[in-house]
């Protein structure tokens, strides 16, 4: 059975084959992320496999992201077994096999391909393209929500500073009939000289 590490980055990724023996096939494979490079892994894989089946073949990666998204799917796509560790689980695996404090991608790629002799974790299956976009679409609105509560925080505070009187006016600051009359009406001198009738208009308009 074979080990395979791989230590994910943005541009290049370093990879660690082991046996089950404990053998080190390959310790300094860095790889480019890019088909080229993916290739030249799936070489070296398949020359220390020899004549045996790819399914005696492990591979282990950490979950980061989108960087590990092209070879993933690359590697699956040769019918390799693939697992995404978390990286808090294989940073504590690092601190229990060693007492030094040294962190490289090297030695991370050595990490991952070690743990897999006893993860039980369940292995890569490819996430249809509409759960992907819905993910990115959830993430998405996540952060316009957190964008506009900081934004509501932010007027709540001018509000305080420049026209303290006004909230008691409306059921709440935020409300779109309030909005229409700050951006026709941005100071208290210029609601106060305003027309009734026009006043009255604009925020029964906007309700």
């Amino acid at each position: 059975m074979l080990f395979v590490g791989i230590d994910v980055a943005k541009a290049k990724h370093d990879c660690c084959i082991l046996d089950s023996d404990g053998v080190i096939h390959t310790n300094s494979l860095r790889i480019s992320n890019s088909k080229e490079g993916f290739d030249t892994l799936y070489s070296s894989i398949l020359s220390a496999l020899g004549s045996k089946s790819i399914n005696n073949v492990k591979i282990g990666l950490e979950s980061t992201g989108h960087y590990s998204t092209n070879i993933t799917n690359y590697l699956y796509s040769k019918g390799f077994q693939v697992t995404i560790l978390n990286p808090l689980a294989t940073n504590l695996f690092r601190k229990a096999q060693t007492l030094r404090k040294t962190k490289t991608d090297k030695t991370d790629a050595k990490v991952i391909a070690t743990m897999l002799f006893t993860d039980e974790s369940k292995s890569y299956s490819p996430v249809s393209y509409q759960i992907q976009e819905l993910k990115s679409l959830t993430r998405h609105r996540h952060r316009m929500v957190s964008y506009r509560s900081r934004l509501k925080l932010s007027v709540s505070r001018l509000i305080d500073i420049i026209f303290p009187e006004l909230p008691s006016l409306f059921w709440s600051i935020h409300q779109s009939s309030k909005y229409a009359l700050l951006i026709e009406l941005p100071t208290p001198d210029s609601i106060y000289n305003c027309n009734l009738t026009k006043l009255t208009n604009l925020i029964r308009t906007n309700l």
